[in-house]
């Protein structure tokens, strides 16, 4: 549970703010969007396999 202390007098705004960075610092919705885009190990295998052969086409039509 994120805890954000307010002090007497603070802005509201400031102290939303402040429980913004904390709450992105956690990393929970990163993981939310991860988790509901999942690909199987064997599509994200074969894109690197694609994305090698392409970096490897523009590597020799450089030379």
């Amino acid at each position: 549970m994120i805890v954000v202390p307010v002090k007497e007098g603070e802005n509201i705004e400031k102290a939303l703010k402040k429980f913004k960075r904390k709450f992105e610092k956690t990393g929970i919705i990163k993981e939310l969007r991860k988790r509901q885009a999942f690909e199987k190990p064997s599509v994200t295998y074969r894109q690197k396999i694609l994305h090698a052969i392409y970096v490897q086409k523009m590597q020799q039509a450089e030379e």
